[in-house]
């Protein structure tokens, strides 16, 4: 990226695991802190629970890139905290995240190819 050109997906790459499940956490639906840090956990099954620095270290990261943004709307107030921040995923936010998926997929295809990664084999929660 050169100092006068927006910046690009590709310019985002590689992502964090925090950063990569947090905007992945995202994709729908809008959601404060700890709604992200339980869907993240629940997610990667219990493989990577983020702590309450590296959430807020990492949104404040991604507010700064554009990647989301604080929202404006709030669920029913009988229903919340008005502490609460809420976050949305923007348009480049999404960008970026099938950016980094389709790196993270070729990256899967190279190990497939040389026999590294065991396809049929499901997801446990276990390198």
């Amino acid at each position: 990226m050169t100092p006068t050109s927006a910046p690009t997906p590709g310019d985002q790459l590689p992502l964090t695991p925090a950063t990569f499940h947090i905007l992945l956490a995202l994709v729908g639906q809008e959601r404060h802190g700890y709604s992200i840090l339980r869907e993240v956990e629940a997610a990667t099954q219990g493989t990577l629970r983020l702590g309450a620095t590296t959430l807020y270290r990492s949104i404040k990261h991604m507010l700064a890139g554009g990647l989301i943004a604080e929202s404006d709307e709030r669920p029913d107030p009988a229903l919340d905290d008005e502490r609460r921040r809420y976050y949305r995923l923007t348009s480049f936010g999404q960008q970026v995240l099938a950016a980094e998926t389709a790196r993270l997929a070729a990256l899967v295809a190279l190990a497939q190819a040389k026999g590294v990664a065991l396809p049929h084999l499901a997801w446990e929660g276990k390198a």
